[in-house]
């Protein structure tokens, strides 16, 4: 069936539902795993925002390492659970690139055959506002997807 699944966490408890399902499916399918968290490209206003009243001379370099941290600390917790679940495992992290763009092109690149990832189910205003990564994945990939609630 799928020989080589992706799995896409950002770390929250329901990407963590999520990396549960897939490394449960990988393991029921004796298949490996690569599991992706994307960091999104630098925003100024965020920025802006975070380092109100400090001086700090390279914003841009400081976000990239509060990103690559954030990352690491997703991944470090994906890698105990697939060392639990007894699944093999590759650790990535993609930096900046919008989430959809780095799940779809590392899918593509390792050559996995099924997406797991995970939906906030939004509807309505707080979707138009906050964007759907998954209807991104479902609408541009071609790798199928599993969507965990």
């Amino acid at each position: 069936m799928y020989k080589h699944i992706l799995i896409a966490t950002d770390g929250s408890e329901l990407a963590d539902r999520a990396l549960a399902h897939g490394l449960a499916l990988a393991k029921e399918l004796n298949a490996p795993v690569i599991v992706v968290t994307v960091t999104q490209p630098w925003s100024a206003p965020e920025m802006a925002l975070f380092n109100a009243g400090k001086a700090n001379l390279d914003p841009v370099r400081q976000f990239e390492e509060m990103a690559a941290a954030s990352a690491k600390v997703t991944l470090d917790a994906a890698t105990q659970k697939a060392k639990a679940a007894g699944v093999a495992c590759e650790f990535v992290h993609i930096p900046d690139q919008h989430p959809a763009e780095g799940i779809i092109a590392t899918a593509e690149k390792k050559s996995c055959d099924l997406i797991v990832m995970a939906s906030h189910g939004r509807r309505g205003v707080k979707r138009l506002l906050l964007g759907s990564q998954v209807n991104e994945v479902l609408v541009h990939s071609k790798v199928p997807a599993l969507i965990v609630r």
